[in-house]
């Protein structure tokens, strides 16, 4: 689909329809307005409900990526991009995980996440270019985000990606959109009209945001990054990081504050080493062989180090 054609296609999808009933946005007083939005907001979470079938599916398919030393590259542009761009940047401080992980990709580039260039969403040769560089194949995941299901950034980037071998995944708040025929698997949070008609980092925006904390944080939940619900493999870049560490290590293991602390700093701050060290009651070369041996899976870590 060209992007003329696309462009005219649009006043066909909800999102861009008119919210019924507010034709006077402008004229409401503040209150008006943050009630109207408050009460459209509610919506959100019941659409994304009706998705979390598709939104497991989706977990399930990168964590075999990840756990095949594969990738998780979102792609999109405007607001969808800048919220994969968003969700990308704090995997690494929240699990620690390599840079390579969770990436990625931005119509416009990086320039684009703090300055409007929307030209750059109807480059199909750029975003084929850009993945490209990334070299996709069987063991990776890519995520198309895209409001209307109809950005040519994103559906070009998707395509190429399948064609690759990557496994493909829509993210959209349109059905039967190009994007979700190009994937593999969509997930459509079908949110409707907006407050502010067709802003999309409105409703869709939030939607959005909510099925990829979904997607990332279940990924890193399934793949042992969490013990119980405790961030154990948080990042200790700092005396509020390290202190909140200790803390998790208190809550993970059941040692006092003292043993905690000491633990942490016997195992060079690495927060899932004084986890297993404390938990198993092993050294911290046992520790860590352990959580090397389960890639990283702190439960099975402790486990795995407590039968040795």
């Amino acid at each position: 689909m060209t992007p003329k054609k696309q462009a005219s296609d649009l006043h066909r999808l909800s999102t861009e329809q008119i919210l019924p009933g507010v034709p006077n946005l402008d004229r409401m007083s503040s209150l008006e307005i943050v009630r109207l939005i408050n009460r459209e907001d509610a919506t959100v979470a019941r659409v994304v409900e009706r998705a979390l079938p598709q939104i497991a599916r989706a977990i399930d398919v990168v964590v075999d990526a990840l756990r095949h030393g594969g990738r998780l590259i979102y792609v999109g542009a405007g607001t969808s991009g800048r919220l994969g761009a968003l969700d990308a940047s704090e995997i690494r401080p929240t699990f620690n995980t390599s840079p390579r992980t969770v990436q990625y990709i931005m119509a416009g580039g990086p320039r684009a996440l703090g300055a409007s260039t929307e030209a750059s969403e109807d480059d199909t040769a750029l975003a084929v270019a850009e993945l490209k560089k990334r070299k996709p194949g069987k063991r990776d995941v890519v995520i198309g985000i895209a409001t209307s299901g109809r950005t040519p950034f994103t559906i070009a980037a998707v395509e190429y990606a399948r064609r690759r071998g990557a496994r493909t995944i829509a993210l959209t708040c349109n059905r039967n959109s190009p994007l979700e025929r190009a994937a593999d698997l969509a997930i459509v949070t079908e949110v409707g009209p907006e407050v502010l008609a067709g802003s999309s980092r409105m409703k869709a925006g939030t939607a959005h945001k909510m099925v990829l904390n979904m997607i990332s944080t279940g990924s890193m939940c399934r793949l042992g990054y969490v013990y119980g619900n405790l961030m154990v493999s948080v990042w200790t870049k700092n005396e509020k990081l390290i202190q909140r560490a200790v803390r998790i290590v208190e809550q993970a293991t059941g040692a006092d504050h003292e043993t905690a602390a000491k633990a942490l700093r016997v195992a060079g701050n690495r927060t899932p080493v004084a986890v297993v060290m404390l938990a198993a009651g092993v050294s911290r070369a046992q520790a860590t062989a352990a959580l090397k041996r389960t890639d990283g899976h702190v439960r099975n870590a402790i486990h795995f180090a407590g039968r040795c």
